[in-house]
């Protein structure tokens, strides 16, 4: 029999794990989803209500947004055409790093193609061998990739457990020369809130960097809706604020505020920034619509966090600080099927599996807009209580 050739090879590998992750219902599939008008997606040509979304006030969709995207288009072309350290530097640019630095007080920002790409770049940028990452264990993957980038040393605390973290500090603190903390601000899978506040001062007593992914608390929560750092009477000490442009601000890329020395430095040394293109003008055009229309309408951008909060109560959960409200079901087979069910009935929630989240802990994660409609939550929490709870009790 003649030897496999390597595309045999290569398919039969890609087959046995596909068969693998099948049989334990983690097996992924893309599904063409149509987003065109508040919180309304379609599929298969069925019109459902979205609740899987992150798009949390439904900027992406804003008429004011898409007309900036279309004007900078016009006036710039379709895409920046090279890295911005080339020639890809738009003048759009420098405006949305202004507005960004200025709308979470800092010095300085720099922009990058997306978050995981901010991520991936700024933590090997700042430590290296001989040095200290501390990061709390559901802080998201793009944090956790870049740490295992940077060749520092990595130690998971336990989730917001702040005594945890003191007690890594104390222990591998003084072997480092430098210590980076990090942690998500608003938790995406979870929707909770780091202790921001509490983090900053212990990353002070410990000379500690402390670096926050604010990606789903920009925009919906803290004062002003500037994000987890603005959450507490005052401006947490956080010196590395970083983020997306893809949620609430419903366009794309990532950012990192922080004092212009760092941000220098970032601008010199991320290889996620030097080495890939810019991000389109229209996207950039887009975003600063977006942080326009933000900062002058405080009281929209209140409501996904009071729109989350009727939908927990309605079930009896605690009150959420952010507009994600996790049902925790804990067999992916069961989250699939009460998916299955939720899309039968109208609504679109996806199901959430491991990697994604601890084994164990499959589960519902439903997101609120500004535009979704509460006669439409009032029955979808009636669904998932009569339907969903109800049923798993009786079992």
């Amino acid at each position: 029999m003649a030897p496999k050739s390597p595309v045999e090879t290569l398919d039969s590998f890609a087959r046995e794990k596909l068969d693998a992750l099948e049989a334990q219902a983690l097996r992924r599939h893309l599904v063409e989803t149509d987003r065109r008008e508040g919180a309304v997606a379609w599929r298969d040509g069925r019109r459902l209500i979205s609740f899987c979304c992150n798009d949390y006030l439904n900027l992406s969709q804003h008429p004011d947004v898409k007309r900036a995207a279309i004007a900078a288009t016009e006036l710039y072309g379709a895409g920046s055409g090279a890295s911005r350290l080339v020639s890809g530097n738009h003048p759009l640019f420098a405006e949305l790093e202004a507005s960004l630095a200025d709308f979470k007080q800092t010095e300085d920002c720099v922009v990058f193609g997306s978050g995981y790409m901010a991520n991936m770049g700024i933590v090997p940028a700042l430590v290296r061998e001989g040095d200290l990452i501390l990061a709390d264990e559901l802080s998201h993957a793009c944090l956790l990739s870049g740490s295992k980038l940077s060749g520092a040393r990595v130690a998971i605390f336990r989730h917001n457990d702040l005594a945890h973290l003191e007690e890594l500090l104390a222990t591998h603190r003084g072997a480092a020369k430098h210590c980076l903390i990090l942690t998500d601000g608003i938790f995406s899978m979870d929707g909770d809130a780091a202790p921001v506040r509490e983090l900053g001062l212990l990353a002070a007593r410990h000379d500690a960097w402390l670096m926050t992914d604010d990606a789903h608390g920009i925009g919906v929560v803290g004062r002003d809706n500037r994000g987890s750092s603005f959450m507490g009477d005052a401006k947490a000490a956080v010196p590395l604020q970083m983020g997306t442009l893809s949620k609430a601000i419903g366009a794309y890329g990532g950012y990192l505020c922080a004092s212009k020395p760092v941000v220098d430095l970032i601008r010199t040394r991320a290889r996620t920034l030097i080495y890939s293109t810019g991000l389109p003008p229209g996207t950039v055009a887009a975003a600063l619509a977006a942080l326009e229309f933000i900062r002058a309408n405080p009281d929209y951008c209140r409501r996904p966090v009071e729109k989350a909060r009727s939908f927990a109560r309605a079930l009896g959960l605690a009150d959420p600080v952010s507009p994600i409200v996790p049902l925790i079901l804990g067999d992916a087979e069961a989250t699939l099927a009460a998916s299955a069910l939720l899309q039968a009935e109208g609504y679109l929630v996806t199901g959430i599996r491991p990697p994604t989240v601890p084994e164990g802990t499959a589960r519902l994660r439903f997101t609120f807009t500004a535009e979704h409609d509460d006669a439409d939550i009032a029955r979808l929490a009636a669904i998932v209580r009569e339907r969903i709870l109800q049923r798993r009790a009786a079992e």
